[in-house]
């Protein structure tokens, strides 16, 4: 099995060459202001131009967006997909408000907390923030991995939330996760992506997934 790789918050040239010259199969551009990894639509706009005419799929992360705020990146930045801090309702209406592809992010715990509807093309499994983070996600927090492991997913997921090049094949096997997501874990700084780590993120997801 092909296990499926996402590198997210993508802010600069260099590290967004490395992605693609080692196979991610999705880029993040984060449009939550919050984030260190916020970019603007005008330059998430001259990150997607590099993605063009390659394999990898753009994504743009929202956190409860607005109509007008979805409308107004998609006015400047051609993204294939939506990835979504919200309600599943909320989420089924931007998608066909959008006519994009949606991704619907769930915080779990516990083995409780996995979902067992799918409203959208895939959710996002990852740990859920504490009370006191300013963000829903991108905190780095791992997910106690094997909650996942023999579930009967109600659609596609990927799994994110504290992987590394050290851990993520650890992390599949462990979840069975079909696909993994990483921001944090391969950055030199916040923001700023560290090729030969993006490198060996990708490599490692693989190889897990021809074990």
């Amino acid at each position: 099995m092909t296990i499926g790789v996402k590198i997210c918050g993508l802010t600069e040239e260099r590290g967004l060459d490395a992605c693609l010259e080692y196979g991610a199969d999705w880029i993040g551009l984060n449009f939550f202001a919050k984030s260190p990894r916020h970019v603007t639509p005008a330059r998430a706009g001259e990150l997607a131009r590099r993605i063009e005419c390659t394999p990898s799929i753009c994504v743009g992360l929202f956190v409860e967006p607005t109509d007008a705020e979805v409308a107004a990146v998609l006015d400047t930045v051609p993204l294939d997909v939506l990835q979504l801090y919200t309600s599943p309702e909320r989420a089924a209406l931007l998608a066909r408000m959008s006519g994009k592809e949606v991704w619907l992010s769930c915080p779990v715990s516990i083995r409780a907390d996995l979902p067992v509807h799918c409203a959208v093309q895939r959710l996002v499994i990852e740990s859920r923030a504490p009370k006191e983070a300013g963000r829903p996600g991108g905190n780095g927090l791992t997910l106690p991995w094997d909650v996942t492991q023999g579930w009967n997913a109600p659609g596609p997921w990927i799994l994110a939330g504290g992987l590394t090049p050290e851990n993520v094949a650890l992390a599949i096997r462990m979840s069975d996760a079909p696909a993994v997501d990483v921001a944090s874990g391969v950055e030199s700084e916040p923001g700023i992506k560290d090729p030969a780590a993006v490198k060996h993120f990708i490599e490692q997801a693989h190889s897990a997934g021809n074990v």
